[in-house]
């Protein structure tokens, strides 16, 4: 498990707040597991349709229901994403300016919960919306409906207006990186101002309660079996 071998990726010195490579590669990690899952049913589902087509069918579900196991996990035991523990990184309550608690502490409620929606639905809303997209380009081209129809005049002029609304939607966080490069922001993505955290390295005493946390779980699940 990733709490188990964190500060295998801890950076050295460098205080508390990580650098942009340090965040945007963690934001990476968690992109690029999809993709990888996808190809992965795709071949088992066309290599034997009967037993993995499912997969197949709903694997944006199945997926996004993984991740909220994954997330929740990570965010209740290290007070982080996956890939943010990966990267030795733990998120705090934004604003908060009492000492830091420890990783296994976990977040506050309020903060947990909008990070773990934020973690997960984001993420799936903005794919099933570039499937429906591309499916709705499809059927522009391919339409059976009437030049004048209502349906065909609305998604015709969603369809104009999507590529403004995502390249607004990418130049928010374009924005959010370059603030936050130069001093003049505490997050690199918006997503974490929403949920009221913020991104900080893991320390020393965070290390030492992670390993003992995963020392005392293997342990545990030793004896039980």
């Amino acid at each position: 498990m990733a709490e188990g071998g964190a500060h295998l990726t801890a950076a050295p010195g460098g205080g508390e707040r990580p650098s942009v490579f340090e965040a945007v590669a963690q934001d990476g990690l968690m992109a690029a597991v999809k993709p990888a899952l996808q190809h992965l049913v795709k071949v088992l589902a066309e290599s034997n349709p009967a037993r993995y087509g499912f997969l197949w069918q709903w694997f944006d579900e199945i997926y996004v229901l993984l991740d909220l196991l994954l997330q929740q996990h990570y965010l209740a035991r290290c007070s982080a994403s996956f890939s943010e523990n990966f990267y030795s990184l733990k998120r705090i309550p934004m604003g908060d300016g009492r000492q830091q608690p420890l990783a296994t502490a976990g977040l506050p409620k309020r903060q947990h919960w909008k990070s773990l929606l934020l973690l997960v639905l984001v993420p799936y809303l903005k794919g099933k919306l570039e499937k429906l997209v591309s499916s709705l380009r499809e059927e522009d081209e391919y339409s059976i409906h009437p030049p004048s129809s209502a349906w065909k005049r609305f998604y015709r002029a969603f369809l104009a207006a999507y590529p403004y609304v995502n390249m607004t939607w990418e130049g928010w966080f374009l924005i959010q990186q370059l603030c936050y490069i130069l001093g003049k922001a505490e997050h690199h993505s918006p997503l974490l101002k929403l949920a009221g955290v913020r991104l900080v390295r893991l320390t020393a005493e965070d290390i030492q309660a992670l390993e003992k946390k995963w020392a005392e779980t293997t342990s545990s699940q030793t004896h039980r079996y």
